[in-house]
């Protein structure tokens, strides 16, 4: 969900789909702007490197790889019950081996006393926009695109040190961004790139102010070079626009099939592509071996794009007991976040402030609905366009407490969130297990001070209780030596 005012340029906005509004079509005009992203991005991070300020995260991280073994721990393998007394070994970046007691210590390895902590696997979000979660719409319609760039950079780390290994970036130019992460150059979590979500004229993610319109034949559109979002009106278009996500490194595909919370010429109720149209996307994709997305809400909206094909329902808030029967009986993921309450987005006025009301109202009975037939439901948090609410993160995943323990809530944002990372199959960019701690799997993993399974509040305060973060077989923080 982008949520957003339709009114008030000086807003700041987070938890929701701001991408109709004009600011954010003059803003990714600019970040499409100058040098490309994926070369300012990549020399940016190298810049900061070489002047040492990329601290703590950075200075752990990036160091040459050496076998860890954790001893006398306790481990969450996604079950109400820990496992106690036991060793993990990684080698590289996967987990050599997991046994209980504690073995012979390999040559040159470090090894880490986990004093009978929870050991436990990286955090991994469903739903982050990565260029565009940290700074504030002001800042970013009067920044440098270079401070643009480097915020979501610094962002980055943050996102990591919140214990959060692996995101699902639904709509933004994040190619770059992940390159300069997997290749060492800056500290971050594993970025599963959707590059820009794809929309139809007219709905949630049209960038285009009125003044833009009518749009005449082959008209040049600004927000095709920008990586925010791209415009299709046909199954031809829109078959062309994925396939050039998938060539800048697109792991998954996003559609938006229907009407977001405050877009002011896309309701919420409005289901803005064809069948025909969103099934090209799913078969593009599927062409290049991975899977579309699609943001929906309204229950028509999600019935049409299950049609289609698509593996997965971005939101659902507001389905039906026919809606969620039939995701269900399809297999389909639902991609949904916990939004309670006026705290976890943006104050909205006018029709926003009531759309968001529908949204809010519909997020307990979504989950119920989920719950009941069994449909399966990632994490995602959303959060977007501010540096207060993105530390929030984690919290958001607290919410879940009121569907599920906290065993059940963990297991969803780790082995869970895993399997719909897996679904990119061919496209995928990290080959390898995520979100499980076993022999073979990548290493990707958190020490937490205290039983999160005892009291799951404690993965709001990660710069407390997370002691060690490690993501593919390297050390970020570590507070115990």
């Amino acid at each position: 969900m982008f949520s957003c005012t339709a009114g008030d340029p000086t807003e700041t906005a987070s938890g929701g789909c701001l991408c109709h509004r004009p600011e954010i079509h003059a803003l990714t005009r600019r970040i499409g702007a100058g040098p490309s992203r994926r070369s300012f991005v990549a020399g940016a991070a190298a810049t900061i490197g070489a002047l040492g300020l990329a601290k703590g995260a950075r200075a752990q991280g990036m160091q040459p790889p050496r076998a860890v073994l954790f001893i006398n721990a306790r481990l969450f393998d996604g079950s109400p019950i820990l496992r106690d007394g036991v060793h993990l070994l990684v080698e590289g970046s996967t987990i050599k081996a997991l046994a209980a007691g504690t073995p012979a210590t390999p040559e040159g390895a470090q090894v880490i006393d986990c004093g009978g902590r929870v050991l436990m696997p990286g955090l991994i979000d469903a739903h982050w926009h990565a260029i565009f979660a940290a700074l504030p719409i002001p800042v970013l319609m009067a920044a440098d695109v270079g401070y643009i760039h480097l915020a979501a950079a610094a962002e980055a780390e943050r996102t990591l040190m919140r214990g959060f290994t692996t995101v699902r970036d639904l709509g933004g130019p994040a190619f770059a961004l992940k390159q300069s992460i997997d290749e060492g150059l800056l500290p971050g979590p594993r970025i599963f790139p959707s590059g820009a979500m794809i929309t139809a004229a007219g709905g949630h993610g049209d960038l285009r102010p009125v003044s833009d319109l009518p749009a005449g034949a082959g008209q040049p559109r600004a927000s095709e070079q920008t990586g925010g979002a791209i415009t299709a009106n046909s199954p031809a278009e829109v078959r062309m626009r994925v396939r050039e996500q998938l060539m800048q490194g697109a792991s998954q595909l996003k559609i938006v099939a229907g009407g977001g919370v405050s877009s002011p010429r896309s309701p919420l109720d409005a289901t803005t592509f064809s069948e025909a149209e969103m099934r090209a996307a799913v078969e593009a994709a599927a062409d290049w071996g991975t899977y579309a997305t699609a943001h929906a809400y309204a229950p028509e909206t999600v019935q049409r794009a299950l049609a289609a094909g698509v593996a997965c329902i971005e939101h659902g808030h507001l389905m039906d007991e026919t809606t969620a029967r039939m995701i269900a009986d399809k297999g389909v993921w639902l991609s949904i976040q916990p939004f309670l309450g006026a705290e976890d987005s943006v104050p909205l006025t006018g029709p926003g402030f009531f759309k968001l009301q529908q949204v809010i109202a519909g997020t307990d009975k979504a989950y119920n609905l989920a719950k009941t037939h069994g449909i399966k439901t990632a994490f995602g948090s959303d959060m977007l366009f501010s540096p207060a609410l993105t530390r929030r993160q984690g919290t958001m995943l607290t919410h879940l407490t009121r569907w599920y323990t906290p065993a059940q809530l963990l297991k969803m944002a780790t082995a869970t969130n895993g399997e719909l990372m897996a679904l990119s199959t061919r496209r995928n960019p990290y080959p390898g297990k995520l979100g499980v701690l076993e022999a073979g799997a990548l290493a990707d993993l958190l020490l937490v001070d205290g039983n999160p399974l005892d009291d799951a509040s404690l993965i709001a305060n990660p710069d407390k209780n997370f002691l060690v973060i490690m993501k593919d077989g390297k050390i970020y923080k570590n507070t115990l030596t």
